[in-house]
């Protein structure tokens, strides 16, 4: 065998097979190595199917890594399961990745033996650190060579580094995509949302222009006033609290106003979410500027969502004086986008009617509403700004499950 046979060369990029005991013992220690950093001691399910995944490998049972049996096996589901509505298995794998990718991108993690959950499997990849073995015989032609080693690996590593500064996305799921652009900002996330009934409100204003017996000497409305008058819809409600959840959870701090006490110096100030379409003024003039837009017809008590690219036809209307028992859809607009009156980043949660919105809240916030509109998205769609018209069945006065029925990116 000759010299330059001798030399052991361990690329990072080449998967690594271990055929002793001491090197699946080196992997199960870098696993639990792994789980114990604080990415992962504080996921509930990406240790236990992660655990799985590595152990089975080692032990050579990969043909039982199926999306099914990792629902069975790890998490308990039923035999007879749908994978497509409960997508437990992706979705933790997806994080589990995301996970994997911070961890060895921090300092000190670039010795370790790495661990990868390639996209689309389920089946791990091991890795060994990119070091090079020679015995002493070879020892001092190594050394010449080392400074090639040296820049190949500076620019791996720099190439590795370029990836995750500047297409973060990868890692990141479509539903932290969407929202980055808002809840990214470090200024308090203005949640703005209108009365249950916006033409009752401003009669019940106007009523206490007048003086009476009720009014009280400034003329302010009295507390029994502010019962009536600042009330919310349920599912309006509904959509703030989901929002006011994910903005919490991301450490984003948030507050919440009306929309007739909100000023456009409010939305300079910060990004906003508006909620409610019809109900709410802010959300009717931020919309109107977009290619999908609220329109009515108060004569007729016809509302619907406007196509500027197709403005004669109507396929997402509503008839107001339609009794709601026979509502049979209800349609909605979800957009994110930079506002040009405010400059600042707007998200516009908004129905022809309260199903509707009740069905924007929960898009906003669901991985998989997000999932179905990334993959409709162009490449960076992250980046761009984004319009969606969804449709929702409402059954037996409750709100179905939203789906996409046009969108736009610019």
């Amino acid at each position: 065998m000759s010299q330059g046979k001798t030399i052991e060369r361990v690329s990072v990029l080449d998967a690594w097979s271990p055929e002793t005991d001491a090197g699946r013992r080196a992997i199960l220690e870098q696993l639990e190595r792994l789980l114990a950093n604080v990415r992962f001691k504080n996921s509930k399910r990406c240790p236990s199917l992660l655990r799985f995944l590595v152990e089975n490998t080692l032990e050579g049972r990969t043909e039982h890594l199926r999306e099914r049996t990792l629902g069975i096996d790890v998490f308990g589901r039923s035999q007879d399961y749908d994978t497509n509505a409960d997508p437990i298995v992706r979705a933790t794998a997806g994080d589990i990745r995301k996970r994997i990718a911070q961890y060895y991108h921090e300092p000190g993690h670039e010795n370790e033996i790495r661990i990868d959950l390639p996209s689309g499997s389920y089946v791990p990849e091991f890795h060994l650190p990119p070091v090079v073995k020679a015995p002493p015989l070879v020892r001092a032609v190594w050394l010449k060579r080392w400074w090639k080693l040296v820049v190949l690996a500076g620019a791996i590593i720099a190439a590795a580094a370029g990836v995750v500064l500047l297409r973060p996305s990868i890692f990141y799921s479509p539903l932290e995509r969407f929202w980055a652009p808002v809840v990214d900002s470090s200024n308090t996330l203005l949640l703005c949302v209108g009365p249950a009934d916006k033409l009752r409100e401003s009669a019940q204003l106007e009523a206490r222009a007048t003086p009476s017996a009720a009014a009280t000497t400034d003329n302010a409305p009295s507390l029994g006033d502010l019962l009536t008058i600042h009330d919310l819809a349920l599912q309006d409600a509904t959509t703030l609290v989901r929002v006011a959840i994910l903005a919490n959870t991301r450490g984003r701090s948030y507050r919440i106003q009306s929309d007739d006490t909100t000023t456009l110096s409010d939305m300079r100030a910060a990004p906003s979410v508006l909620i409610g379409a019809f109900n709410n003024q802010w959300t009717l003039r931020s919309a109107h500027q977009l290619r999908f837009s609220f329109e009515m017809d108060v004569a007729t008590s016809h509302y619907w969502i406007q196509d500027r690219q197709s403005p004669a036809s109507r396929p997402w209307s509503v008839y107001n004086g339609l009794a709601y028992t026979k509502l049979n859809e209800d349609y909605a607009i979800v957009a994110r986008f930079m506002n040009p009156a405010t400059e600042r980043m707007t998200v516009i949660a908004g129905g022809i009617g309260q199903y509707g919105t009740a069905a924007a809240g929960e898009f906003l916030t669901s991985e998989k509403c997000m999932k179905e509109l990334a993959a409709r998205a162009p490449e960076n769609w992250e980046h761009k700004n984004v319009e969606a018209v969804i449709g929702a069945r409402v059954i037996d006065g409750s709100t179905g499950r939203p789906h996409i029925l046009a969108t736009h990116f610019w």
